[in-house]
């Protein structure tokens, strides 16, 4: 079973990582790429999982 996608943004800080990254970074470009393609293969990583037991991290956020 894959779990959900919860994010601790007030966890020890009071900016967001994407707040902290400048708009002009070269990595960004390439983020919105990976986040593409991991989300076309959603339903390829969903049939990896089980339907019972405790639930996963998904890979794109690992």
């Amino acid at each position: 079973m894959r779990g959900l996608d919860l994010k601790q943004d007030e966890l020890f800080s009071y900016t967001t990582l994407e707040q902290r990254i400048p708009n002009d970074h070269p990595l960004r470009p390439l983020r919105r790429l990976v986040d593409t393609v991991l989300a076309s293969m959603d339903r390829d990583f969903d049939g990896l999982y089980s339907r019972r037991g405790r639930a996963s991290i998904a890979p794109e956020r690992l």
